[in-house]
């Protein structure tokens, strides 16, 4: 990998979970941008938990610039139900993917993380120095685990091999919603449950809405699309101006709004947004997970003004954009997540 390089439109491009929320949000933008070789591989395809294969596949097609959007994910009842498996297929997932990078000499990669690598507990904004590998939520401890080796190994090969230049960069988003979102009943995130729950409330006019927890804890919410523009953007930032503001310290970037909500105020949103009636009743035998979890982007801000600029006027079209996924789902969506309801398990 060389130092400093500067992504080109020309350059071939790869995106490793382009089917999902983020990687086909990930997949339009590059196409909006009139980047010209966008390759992509579908897990049927490609089995990225084996080695081998994901090195033969390098060696092919010998991208440019990889983009890891591909990871074992879930809410809560799925990370609670399969621990093993968040921990061992993400860690594979992302070791094979960067460990190839390397091997073939790509230039630059950008590696998705989560903001559940910070602390349970905090009494402000998590900054990119907040960093400390302890007191992780114990719900999705193994997701947190395999997210935080994936950083590692990218920060420690800029440091050991690229002067501590960014080569490798970690993006780590707050909640994601959007199209592609997983609407599945027992692994959707809080957001895409909660519209599932609301639509098939108003669909088959029931008349209560059971809320998993208190409905207390406060999240971060980003649009798909609007993460997809940010990425994007870094990615097209060059290593040395990063550097100027990280000093080599850190490879990874908060990216979002810098603005939270309570469940109990999307609940309240959603009964706006689909004219509800009946009661709500919050299961407190589920358990909240982390009380709040809110990014800094103060360093966003500083690496690329523009884009930290431009999220901000989004953030009025956050009621807009729920109200749009709320209406997008339809009976064939809830007849999708029922016909592959089945949490497929590779080992």
């Amino acid at each position: 990998m060389s130092l400093n390089y500067k992504v080109k439109k020309t350059d071939k491009v790869i995106i490793f979970g382009h089917k999902g929320l983020i990687g086909s949000a990930l997949l339009k933008e590059l196409n909006r941008r009139k980047y010209k070789k966008i390759l992509s591989v579908s897990k049927k395809k490609l089995n990225l938990l084996d080695q081998n294969k994901v090195n033969n596949f390098f060696n092919q097609n010998k991208p440019n610039v990889v983009i890891i959007a591909a990871a074992r994910v879930g809410g809560i009842y799925a990370n609670k139900t399969f621990p093993f498996n968040f921990l061992y297929e993400n860690l594979m997932i992302q070791n094979n993917i960067i460990g190839a990078s390397i091997k073939y000499k790509c230039k630059k990669l950008i590696f998705l993380g989560s903001s559940c690598i910070y602390p349970k507990k905090w009494s402000r904004p998590f900054s990119e120095s907040d960093l400390n590998m302890s007191n992780l939520e114990k719900t999705n401890e193994p997701y947190a685990i395999a997210k935080i080796s994936g950083l590692k190994l990218c920060e420690t090969y800029n440091r050991q091999y690229n002067k501590d230049l960014p080569k490798l960069i970690t993006i780590i988003p707050p909640n994601l919603f959007g199209p592609n979102d997983n609407y599945d009943i027992k692994n959707s995130h809080v957001l895409a449950a909660l519209i599932r729950k609301f639509k098939i409330a108003k669909l088959n006019k029931l008349k209560k809405i059971e809320i998993w927890g208190t409905g207390k804890p406060k999240r971060e919410f980003l649009y798909s699309e609007d993460a997809a523009s940010l990425i994007i953007d870094l990615m097209e930032v060059s290593e040395k101006k990063i550097f100027k503001f990280t000093k080599g310290k850190f490879s990874h970037i908060n990216i979002g709004f810098g603005e939270d909500y309570k469940i109990s105020d999307l609940v309240k949103k959603l009964i706006k947004i689909s004219g509800f009636k009946g009661k709500i009743i919050y299961n407190t035998n589920y358990p909240d997970g982390v009380k709040r979890k809110l990014l800094s982007i103060k360093l966003l801000k500083k690496i690329s003004p523009s884009s930290f600029s431009n999220i901000i006027k989004k953030k009025s079209k956050f009621d807009y954009y729920i109200k749009k996924e709320y209406l997008n789902f339809s009976k064939d969506t809830i007849k999708k997540f029922e016909k592959n309801s089945t949490y497929n398990l590779p080992i």
